[in-house]
């Protein structure tokens, strides 16, 4: 290995030598992609390399974020809520924090650390990949990162356009790669970078920390046709017939236990009915009750999406590869996640173009062919994301299962003990900086760069890499413009925004009822009352508006 940090006791030479090894660490994100779209989590996508990471390692089946990307990002970046890094609901220009509070800062702060400031103290080489999106005022070199290829400015970009992505530190810098003679696309220029970054790490001969922060499978869908036209055909079938298949496989791999369901097709938030294809506050429709050429309009759409993803794995096998051939992989902790649930806009046939307003385009004959490639722009819909989410409720946006819970994955062969299991204990992105901290040997500090830092939120994931198989019961709690959520043991307080049933609270025991299905609100009151004092006193912890009274 060539990131051994050696300690001698003494130099004389009957004295032993103890070696300390810290592991190389790899944090991957995927963006807007659903539950259950990996193979291992029961999704007919072509992942067999996040199947490989999956079967040598941990899947946890409750893994919380914070429901949209940019706070998730803040969550993940921090180990605090995203509130406490000045991020509440989304990134912008416009600082709200004189008249909301500092929560509403809308970039992140500097009372916050990030994962590559925390792990530089403990000699680690950082480098950060792909989407950024949490302040383009807020350059990730000056938050940690040696170096950084990638995008700052928005939530997403076109994939085909390589002058939108920028190589960082941009002072007297000449890009390594040179995109140009072939095709740009974006998800593979992003696996790119973090196998050369992979590579500058290992010559430093010192352990190395990349963040590979991927922008797909996030609207706008674009992907190589030659993947996308494999797909087709499986997605004609519908979602109504491939959720149920995903739902088999899911029960066959014992991800699915008794205490979960097979729901119903999740509601499409009450829009203005043209952004809601129609749909408003009502169920998505049943694949047989789509006209044919609308079918195959969105059947082009979700086989792009699902080509995104499978860019998305070959990256990841490319890592893989390039890891064993050089010795590394075996003492590399690789984590996988997705930023929030699969992405509902705009109703059940998605959108077309950059506004995200409008009636969706029907494609029909040999327009089919132009989804997904360059100058056009669409998203999969709120029907396909219900397939993403099986069998989780609701989506991107909401604090219900389908929104606020991912997948994650956890590969060490060096580090983690009985390997190849399901963890069902709760986590939370805020977890990641006290088990990296952990890891690394890296003590959070209570100042840094002359800035009081927020203690940190999360809690060690380390006892499960040891092998236990629960962590110590703990109140987790969420806010998204207004969706709001607690989770406290078995149980979970939720409601929706103002375009979910008017924002009424709703009561699940999750132990019992893993997919929210039967409303308990009614029948336990006292617990209701518990739960909302509990959630009030967290939403005045972390300041969130109202509830926390800014002075300005």
């Amino acid at each position: 290995m060539n990131n051994k940090l050696i300690a001698m006791s003494c130099i004389l030479p009957c004295c032993a030598v103890q070696a300390f090894e810290k592991p190389n660490i790899i944090f991957i994100l995927l963006d807007d992609m659903g539950y259950s779209d990996m193979g291992s989590y029961g999704g007919e996508i072509k992942t067999p390399n996040m199947d490989y990471l999956a079967q040598k390692g941990l899947r946890f089946t409750q893994s919380y974020n914070s429901a949209r990307c940019c706070p998730s990002r803040a969550s993940l970046l921090t180990g605090l809520y995203s509130h406490q890094a000045g991020i509440a609901d989304f990134t912008s220009r416009r600082d709200q924090s004189a008249q909301k509070g500092p929560a509403y800062l809308n970039h992140l702060n500097n009372t916050s650390i990030t994962l590559a400031e925390a792990l530089k103290q403990a000699n680690y080489s950082t480098y950060g990949v792909g989407k950024w999106h949490v302040g383009e005022n807020v350059n990730p070199i000056d938050r940690g990162f040696d170096e950084f290829y990638g995008y700052l400015h928005g939530h997403s970009q076109h994939q085909w356009d390589k002058n939108i992505y920028k190589r960082y530190p941009q002072k007297n810098r000449q890009p390594e790669i040179n995109f140009a003679g072939k095709e740009f696309y974006a998800t593979d220029a992003f696996n790119d970078y973090a196998l050369e970054f992979i590579k500058q790490g290992q010559k430093k001969k010192k352990p190395f920390f990349l963040y590979l922060a991927h922008s797909s499978p996030h609207f706008p869908l674009q992907a190589p046709a030659e993947i996308r036209d494999k797909y087709v055909e499986t997605y004609m079938k519908g979602w109504d017939v491939l959720r149920k298949e995903r739902y088999e496989r899911q029960k066959i791999s014992g991800l699915v236990t008794d205490s979960w369901s097979f729901t119903e097709l999740s509601q499409v938030p009450n829009d203005r009915k043209d952004i809601a294809n129609g749909f408003p506050g009502i169920r998505n429709p049943n694949w047989k009750d789509v006209l044919p050429e609308r079918q195959k309009d969105l059947a082009y759409r979700m086989a792009t999406f699902a080509a995104m993803i499978e860019h998305v794995d070959k990256g990841i096998g490319h890592i893989i590869k390039h890891l064993k051939a050089t010795g590394e992989l075996d003492n590399t902790l690789i984590m996988l996640t997705s930023d929030n649930g699969a992405c509902y806009e705009w109703g059940p046939y998605g959108f077309d173009n950059v506004s995200r307003r409008g009636i969706n385009t029907l494609h029909k004959g040999n327009k089919l062919n132009e989804i997904g490639q360059k100058g056009t722009y669409h998203s999969v819909g709120s029907a396909w994301s219900c397939l993403s989410n099986t069998p989780l409720r609701m989506y991107k946006h909401f604090n219900h299962e389908g929104g606020n819970c991912s997948p994650l994955l956890a590969f060490w062969p060096k580090g983690i003990k009985n390997n190849n299991r399901w963890v069902r204990t709760p986590t939370h992105l805020i977890d990641i900086m006290p088990t990296l901290c952990d890891i690394a040997g890296v003590k959070y500090p209570k100042k840094f760069q002359e800035n009081d830092i927020t203690p940190v939120e999360g809690t060690s994931l380390t006892p499960i890499f040891k092998g236990k198989s629960e962590l110590p019961e703990r109140t987790l709690c969420f806010d998204h413009y207004q969706s709001s959520a607690i989770r406290s043991g078995d149980w979970k307080l939720v409601r929706g925004n103002n375009r979910y049933k008017k924002r009424s609270w709703e009561l699940y025991n999750i132990a019992e009822d893993r997919c929210e299905t039967k409303n308990l609100i009614n029948e336990m009151p006292e617990k209701v009352e518990d739960l909302k004092k509990l959630w009030n006193k967290w939403a005045i912890h972390v300041k969130i508006a109202p509830y926390y009274k800014h002075k300005k």
